[in-house]
């Protein structure tokens, strides 16, 4: 009782609950310690180079899984892969280059690792951008939206027959608890109307994964693949050093440790508790509403409009997931 109690006075608080206060408060609380080796699973983590990506790859090497990391730059990325191993002695961790805001690079990719692998058991769609002016991809599609949106859409959707032949495997969006502050704006999904405000187009963009993950659940429901959204609370990353550097400043002796904030992702890849249900939004190892500001509720007809229009901008039409 006094540590549900606890748990929820955090949560609500948000500065407590979203820093490494919050983690470390509730760390202690956590009946599962450590968790289950992953010994003969094959994990493919999104944006991996540094960061959490960089924390979550290395912890799933820790835990025994061979590790596939999707990076855009081959040094970095061959960088981080020493790393993993250095640390981990795990030798089985090897780096693919994608670049997820093009949706072609997503589908070289995808056909790629279609032929090179014959299981995926996790797939962590952790790669993120927040910009501070508007830019395009190679498609001509708004940046922050064709990074975390659509190439995770395209990405998961492609690599869906490899993830239900692997069942009972599982999918994992990284959000971000400032999707609570937006709601999903179907007319306006690539942030075109007015001045481009970078850190509202990244809300919106991470609360259209949280609702994409909730859809996935639900056509996935009958596969043995379950998905699963989360966020990391306030980490020290590169990211939010460079796209928040006032926040950065202000916050820095209250931020978490890239292993603080990706330790619910791994937890969601490797523990018994999340294979049991799906479509869940998680923080700290805890279940939490995806709504918390009144009018940032979204419509089911704006929920199938949001599907449809990363479909169509991502010019994927398959229709076989059951």
């Amino acid at each position: 009782m006094l540590s549900s109690l606890l748990d929820k006075t955090l949560d609500l608080a948000v500065v407590p609950g979203y820093s490494s206060v919050g983690y470390r408060l509730r760390h202690p609380l956590w009946s599962e310690g450590e968790l289950p080796a992953m010994d003969g699973k094959l994990a493919l983590v999104t944006g991996a180079s540094s960061g959490l990506g960089l924390a979550t790859a290395e912890g799933l090497a820790r835990l025994g899984a061979s590790v596939r990391l999707l990076a855009r730059d081959q040094q970095r990325g061959e960088q981080a892969s020493a790393t993993i191993t250095a640390r981990t002695g795990n030798r089985d961790v090897q780096v693919s280059l994608c670049d997820l805001s093009d949706m072609e690079s997503v589908r070289d990719f995808a056909a790629g690792f279609r032929v090179e692998e014959q299981d995926l058991d996790v797939l962590v769609n952790n790669a993120g951008a927040m910009l501070q002016t508007r830019s395009y991809s190679r498609q001509g599609i708004e940046l922050t939206f064709a990074t975390n949106v659509l190439g995770p859409f395209l990405l998961t959707n492609l690599l869906s027959s490899l993830l239900e032949g692997s069942a009972p495997s599982r999918v994992i969006n990284v959000s971000s608890g400032g999707m609570y502050t937006q709601r999903l704006d179907v007319e306006d999904l690539q942030s075109e109307r007015g001045d481009f405000d970078g850190v509202s187009a990244y809300a919106r963009s991470k609360r259209a994964q949280v609702i994409l993950s909730e859809i996935w659940a639900e056509r996935l429901q009958h596969s043995g693949v379950v998905v699963h959204a989360m966020h990391p609370g306030w980490a020290d990353t590169p990211g939010v050093r460079s796209s928040l550097p006032r926040f950065y400043r202000a916050m820095k002796p209250l931020l978490r440790s890239p292993a603080e904030g990706s330790d619910t992702i791994l937890w969601l890849a490797a523990a018994a508790e999340p294979a049991r249900s799906s479509g869940e939004f998680w923080q700290d190892r805890a279940r939490r509403p995806t709504h918390r500001v009144p009018g940032t509720r979204e419509t089911p007809a704006e929920r199938e409009r949001l599907w449809a229009e990363c479909e169509r901008l991502s010019n994927w039409h398959e229709l076989a997931i059951p």
